[in-house]
């Protein structure tokens, strides 16, 4: 099978998967549910429930197991872009192709319809893991998820950015942003695939390597994009790194910098890899394609 059709395959298990947890009909508040739906259910690369879903299967086969965490996952991502796009933050008002969250509804709903979304994949994930015989392998992915989610992971990374918009910044600073605010949560879903699906330690730290480096190729390619993208493509407005004042890697680099150090981190990723020889295939070539994406 092409990759592609892996790719596909693996978007479409976890699409159907939300939609049955998204099946609420509350007559009280209802709205908060279309809210939830509207950003959950719009589409969008679900690169987290893949990426754990992949590297789950490097190590077992009954991907049933790894789902409700997957789809938390992709929970936790869309409650954090229905946050960035609110005026307070990013102030966006497209994505996906579609108008924002707190655009078509209003910022109060958008707030706790990401409040909402950041709730259920913890409780979604608390009812499979409480079923399960070996609950400690399920209470850790539960970890490394909140932790990657957290002050210490995407929030971090988060306020650090909202902190230096409007100043220049170093290196250090803007690897700690990306490494946090993108980075920390792609690496917890290739990390969480590998606990659930039964791995070594040495082949978790391992595949936690992997997802940080994909994980900052692919913000690098980002703000990359932001630059040199096109709305219709994007599904949101470009330029907007810039009209904030943020910096990015093209900003405290150059562009011929940025292109390299993306190529840099999926050639390391690679490399950790080869381990897994086969089973790597889909991820190797995703990666491939991520960071050579123009949308």
């Amino acid at each position: 099978m092409d990759w592609k059709d892996i790719l596909n395959n693996y978007i479409d298990i976890v699409t159907k998967e939300l939609e049955k947890y998204m099946d609420i009909n509350y007559s009280k508040n209802n709205k908060l549910i279309e809210a939830m739906k509207y950003s959950l259910m719009a589409g969008g690369k679900r690169l987290r429930p893949v990426l754990a879903m992949a590297s789950y299967e490097f190590f077992s086969s009954d991907l049933e197991k790894v789902m409700p965490y997957a789809c938390g996952l992709e929970m936790i991502h869309t409650y954090s872009l229905i946050h960035d796009d609110l005026p307070a933050m990013d102030n966006d008002d497209y994505r996906r192709g579609k108008l924002t969250n707190h655009k078509v509804f209003d910022e109060g709903v958008a707030i706790l319809a990401g409040d909402g979304l950041l709730n259920y994949a913890f409780e979604i994930m608390l009812e499979n893991t409480i079923k399960q015989d070996n609950m400690g392998l399920y209470v850790e992915a539960m970890r490394i998820i909140a932790k990657a989610a957290g002050i210490n992971g995407m929030i971090g990374g988060q306020i650090v950015d909202i902190e230096n918009e409007d100043k220049s910044i170093d290196g250090e600073t803007l690897d700690y942003i990306h490494l946090n605010k993108t980075a920390a949560l792609i690496a917890a879903s290739m990390k969480v695939g590998a606990v659930i699906g039964g791995a070594d330690k040495n082949d978790i730290d391992n595949i936690e390597h992997i997802g940080k480096n994909l994980g900052l190729a692919f913000q690098i390619r980002d703000d990359v994009l932001d630059i040199i993208g096109v709305k219709n493509k994007l599904g949101k407005n470009v330029g907007s790194d810039e009209s904030q004042n943020k910096s990015t890697y093209p900003s405290l680099y150059g562009m011929e910098y940025s292109i390299e150090k993306i190529k840099e981190c999926t050639h390391n990723a690679h490399e950790r890899m080869q381990v897994y020889d086969k089973k790597a295939d889909f991820i190797y070539n995703l990666s491939n394609y991520l960071v050579n994406r123009d949308f």
